[in-house]
């Protein structure tokens, strides 16, 4: 029971990876697992799959400060403290070319995927150095450490991350606070059902085959994958490592 007693929150946890992370989070004995989504039907769909017994189900816009302020606070009366903030909502915007790409959707990507980041360690950081430290992990994607052509928006606000990430290890180690971001190749859920679409709309199956050949073990990674290192980095078997970044990728960036 590698979290025993943890109170955990999860952006973006009514489904795929979180959801995958809180039930995780849970068998490894989290003391209560708070899930923030912006879909109601996710929030509910999470509810029925892992019940209400230590789970806190918040709906929220990750990039709206006072929604941020508002869910690390409803954590902090429900629980008394935040041990891990796994910051793992995102967006992955569409994919086209610069030149057409709408700036209302590259806004709302840099909303949730950076700007959501941000706010969500600015206001639980205080919560969590009251209370001794923890551990606060950014999902970030292997499209942070290089570039892909129609998915600038995407691209753009996972590189950032990193930095953010850098700046949050720094700003955090004075009150034990650890802060570090992974990097998934290609997740087998909705996200890159999407994208899969929109490079070739209609033959997305084919566009999951060439992925596939690109990653040496030969698949996508699932959620629960993705999952088990949010629980090294959650637990206390990371308690030296922050500042790093992750790479989960099957080989894909070797």
């Amino acid at each position: 029971m590698r979290l025993t007693n943890k109170v955990a929150l999860i952006t973006g946890g009514a489904g795929g990876i979180g959801l995958a992370t809180a039930r995780l989070f849970l068998a490894e004995g989290a003391k209560g697992v708070a899930i923030v989504d912006f879909s109601e039907e996710n929030l509910k769909l999470a509810e029925e799959s892992l019940g209400r017994e230590k789970v806190l189900y918040i709906r929220a816009d990750v990039s709206h400060a006072g929604e941020v302020q508002k869910y690390t606070k409803q954590v902090k009366e429900k629980y008394g403290r935040i041990d891990v903030l796994f910051l793992n909502a995102g967006t992955e915007g569409v994919v086209k070319p610069m030149e057409d790409y709408p700036e209302e959707t590259f806004d709302q990507v840099m909303g949730v995927n950076v700007k959501g980041v941000w706010l969500g360690m600015k206001y639980a950081f205080p919560i969590m150095k009251a209370d001794g430290g923890g551990s606060v992990i950014i999902t970030s994607s292997v499209a942070g450490l290089r570039g892909t052509a129609q998915v600038s928006a995407y691209v753009g606000s996972k590189h950032a991350t990193i930095g953010l990430m850098r700046v949050g290890a720094l700003e955090g180690a004075p009150g034990n606070i650890r802060v570090n971001s992974i990097h998934p190749s290609p997740v087998d859920n909705r996200m890159m059902r999407s994208l899969e679409d929109g490079f070739a709309p209609g033959q997305g199956e084919s566009v999951k085959e060439n992925f596939t050949k690109m990653i040496p073990l030969g698949r996508y990674a699932s959620n629960e994958d993705i999952a088990d290192l949010a629980l090294f980095l959650a637990s206390e078997q990371s308690k030296f490592i922050t500042g790093a970044t992750y790479v989960i990728d099957g080989g894909f960036t070797v």
